[in-house]
């Protein structure tokens, strides 16, 4: 299982539409994903307080896309990469995703 984070409006859009596609399959030509034990970690570096998001849990299985475990900005973790839209049938869990009340996101990771 890899996971994303997203908006509930952005998700809503997708069901419409029936694929998802974040800006930065646009901008950099794959979909930011993370492993459960990166997401916790990537929402307080890049969501802090928000209160809109969802968290996708995506079977890499049922992908039509490539999936690279890749670290483009220099570290040494490996991220997962989803070079292509994701269909909604390979989101198998769609979850509220809210930050604790000082903004941070904390709590068990999701398997």
């Amino acid at each position: 299982m890899i996971f994303h984070i997203t908006s509930r409006a952005e998700w809503e859009a997708a069901l419409g539409a029936g694929i998802y596609e974040a800006d930065s399959l646009a901008t950099e030509g794959f979909i930011h994903c993370s492993t459960a034990e990166q997401y916790i970690w990537v929402a307080n570096q890049r969501f802090r307080g928000r209160r809109d998001l969802v968290l996708l849990h995506i079977d890499p299985t049922r992908l039509r896309s490539e999936v690279r475990y890749e670290n483009l900005e220099g570290g040494a973790a490996l991220f997962p990469h989803v070079y292509g839209a994701i269909p909604i049938g390979a989101v198998l869990n769609v979850t509220p995703f809210l930050p604790g009340p000082d903004g941070t996101f904390e709590g068990t990771k999701r398997k």
